[in-house]
């Protein structure tokens, strides 16, 4: 996606490629961090959070998941917190049924400065504490969002038991996208053994932030399934029961593990 400082226009794109992936095959469909707003200044997220299990998002998300039958990770929004000026940046998942399974607040906080750009996201979001995962239909899902994906320790608690998939919905700026992102992402599959899917905001938005894109999915060998440069579109790819089952038989890195 590439987000708007307008909720609705953007409710309107997520729908459009959630029913896109739907009607491709998609079982589970996770949208990017920040799908609802990318606004005009970082305070804009206050004005439309929402208290945790209700409001307009949250239901535009129950509704989605429900009428196309699916597992839905709603990249993220924002949820009120007990801390004045500070929302929590929770990725909520829906089940086919459109009942909430699980909910996680993004544990680490961006912050940069080159001299350039500046981020502090600490300034108006609140971190979170503990590590998600849940079941869609027997695939154990690790939920994570952007800044997280640089701590590996993240992952590794993530994987007791070893999830089958990672989501890792971000909005990774430019600068910091085409360095690290690929490589990063690539990382986390190789060394968890797992599928990572990654939805991400990509392209140049009307704030005049610049995203990297290149959401993708990699398998467990570190293997690019399918990847979109830049602009809205869906990714999509099969989670291989077999695969993963061979790359942990023929390399078993998990069970190796010794810290």
């Amino acid at each position: 996606m590439v987000s708007t400082p307008d909720v609705d226009r953007n409710l309107e794109a997520a729908a459009k490629g959630i029913a896109e992936a739907a009607a491709a095959g998609a079982e589970l469909v996770a949208l990017p961090e920040y799908f609802c707003l990318l606004g005009r200044s970082d305070t804009d997220k206050l004005a439309i959070a929402e208290a945790d299990g209700d409001g307009p998002i949250q239901g535009f998300l129950a509704a989605c998941a429900a009428k196309h039958g699916l597992w839905l990770i709603g990249g993220t929004l924002p949820i009120r917190s007990a801390q004045a000026g500070q929302v929590l940046n929770s990725s909520c998942a829906h089940g086919p049924d459109g009942r909430r399974v699980a909910r996680y607040d993004k544990i680490h906080l961006f912050a940069f400065d080159n001299g350039r750009e500046r981020y502090d996201e600490g300034r108006t979001l609140l971190a979170g504490s503990e590590p998600v995962a849940f079941d869609a239909g027997g695939v154990r899902v690790g939920m994570s969002v952007c800044y997280d994906l640089r701590f590996p320790e993240l992952y590794r608690a993530l994987m007791h038991p070893p999830c089958d998939l990672i989501v890792v919905p971000s909005a990774f700026t430019h600068t910091t996208g085409q360095a690290h992102w690929e490589l990063l992402l690539r990382a986390r599959a190789i060394e968890n053994q797992c599928y990572v899917l990654a939805p991400a905001q990509g392209g140049l938005h009307e704030n005049g932030r610049r995203t990297w894109g290149h959401s993708l999915l990699a398998d467990p060998w570190g293997r690019l399934v399918d990847c979109l440069a830049e602009g809205p579109g869906v990714v999509i790819g099969e989670l291989d029961r077999q695969r993963l089952a061979d790359v942990r038989q023929q390399l078993p890195a998990l069970a190796h593990r010794r810290l």
